[in-house]
């Protein structure tokens, strides 16, 4: 269930790193790339649980 709203999110990140220093490129980049990435999949993955517990724990991650 990855919806236009992440996808939005993970473009607008992607197209915001383009822009920084190229000495922050390889670090901090690449961590905020994973970021981007890894929220909206645990969003969509907590969406296709059933009980409420299940769903919050992936919100939290």
């Amino acid at each position: 269930m990855y919806g236009k709203n992440q996808d939005f999110l993970v473009r607008k990140i992607y197209s915001i790193i383009k822009i920084f220093p190229s000495k922050e490129r390889f670090g901090l980049t690449d961590q905020i790339r994973r970021s981007a990435v890894s929220v909206p999949a645990n969003i969509a993955e907590g969406c296709g649980r059933n009980t409420p517990n299940d769903k919050l724990r992936f919100f939290y991650i």
